[in-house]
């Protein structure tokens, strides 16, 4: 069933007005007719679907928290939300490199860029003419992303100059041999003695640029494998100084900032592989029959069917009700962003993992879904922040409640 079918009615939680309604429903028409029939193909060929990006964009999904003056739909986090739980119910790698431009690159753009910065670069993203990502990983610096060694040393003219690499960079390429268009590239612009929280400062890159080089495209993913991830190499790198992002120093709490909504919308994407996998699971155990009864009306299958559901329902609630809260333009909304990814990332590689029981040899087997869902789901546990790392951040913000919410 697609999801306009079976959605709450608009004024509910998950479609809180008309146009979060229309936008679901035109996300679901698109992945019905245009996302699922190429799926399995894209996915077992580790190939980048680059006609169909560009087909959100001519949709208008690629800026949806974007003001419309730059192309965008204007909306708000409940409607990244919708787009991402949308896609990922049919293909999540595709959701990741759409993830990667529209809320890392775009909305990191559209939140801490100048007016004239906007102007310049957002259109064409918006569009889905130029294809986007950002760095912010390095070799030796995941979860410690403030121990970065890529840096940028300014000129006596005011330009900088960029050196050093980012690893695991979704959208760095859209080939074997070919980088990706624009990048917003963290990179430190101080020495030791500055503390490293004042010392990273946030640039916008793109391809063609004199040393910016594609290091290597990462291939053999165990999930996300329409999805092209890559090593991007900067070797002095002229940068102007209209490149630089806010002040020198100042892209720590851009981060954070943007962080806090890449991590709901990774949340969205493990209730929207949740709901397929239930979907899947749930018409199977129909279907199925075995010592001359339905599938489930045997207790083990309904044990996991029945929990299935009760996890992807209260996710898919705590999902709603932080985007609904959350404002693109402020940090501090750390304990509830780390929140529903720690819990709607697990639920989803877990449910995804009971469709695959339920189902067995056919759950298996990659033309029934599941299994591309449940390779897809792990990775939700590790990019974004780490479970570990979103434990870390929730008990320390925890340590100033008096009271429970």
């Amino acid at each position: 069933a697609g999801a306009a079918d079976a959605a709450e009615p608009q004024g509910s939680l998950f479609n809180p007005t008309a146009e979060h309604y229309a936008l679901r429903e035109l996300c679901a028409a698109f992945v019905r007719d245009e996302v699922e029939p190429q799926a399995l193909e894209f996915n077992r060929a580790e190939r980048f679907n680059h006609p169909l990006f560009r087909r959100a964009g001519e949709l208008g999904l690629l800026g949806v928290t974007v003001d419309p003056e730059y192309g965008g739909a204007g909306m708000d986090a409940a409607a990244a939300c919708i787009v991402h739980e949308e896609l990922s119910a049919s293909d999540p790698a595709f959701c990741l490199s759409y993830l990667a431009h529209s809320q890392l690159f775009v909305n990191n753009l559209a939140r801490n860029g100048s007016a004239e910065q906007k102007a310049a670069w957002l259109p064409a993203a918006c569009s889905g003419e130029a294809i986007g990502g950002m760095g912010m990983s390095e070799p030796e610096a995941g979860t410690d992303v403030l121990g970065m060694r890529t840096r940028a040393e300014q000129q006596a003219g005011g330009s900088w100059l960029l050196n050093g690499g980012k690893m695991w960079i979704t959208n760095g390429a859209v080939s074997d041999t070919e980088l990706g268009d624009r990048y917003l590239i963290y990179a430190r612009t101080a020495g030791p003695e500055v503390k490293a929280s004042k010392a990273v400062s946030l640039f916008y890159v793109e391809r063609g640029m004199a040393g910016f080089s594609l290091g290597q495209r990462l291939k053999d993913k165990c999930g996300m494998r329409a999805s092209p991830t890559a090593e991007l190499v900067f070797e002095n790198v002229s940068l102007p100084a209209a490149n630089l992002i806010g002040q020198p120093g100042g892209a720590t709490v851009c981060m954070m900032r943007n962080l806090e909504i890449e991590r709901v919308v990774l949340a969205a994407m493990g209730v929207g592989i949740a709901r397929r996998s239930l979907e899947a699971m749930n018409a199977y155990a129909t279907d199925r029959r075995a010592f001359g009864a339905s599938l489930r009306d045997f207790g083990q299958i309904q044990r996991h069917i029945a929990e299935s559901y009760a996890e992807y329902m209260a996710g898919k609630t705590y999902l709603y009700q932080t985007a609904l809260g959350l404002d693109l333009d402020a940090a501090g909304n750390r304990l509830d962003t780390d929140g529903v990814k720690l819990y709607c990332t697990t639920m989803g590689k877990n449910v995804a993992d009971r469709a695959i029981q339920v189902m067995g040899g056919y759950g298996y087997m990659g033309e029934y879904a599941v299994e591309r869902l449940w390779r897809d789901a792990k990775l939700l546990e590790i990019g974004g922040g780490t479970l570990e790392s979103h434990h870390k951040n929730m008990v320390r913000d925890m340590s100033q409640l008096d009271a429970m919410p």
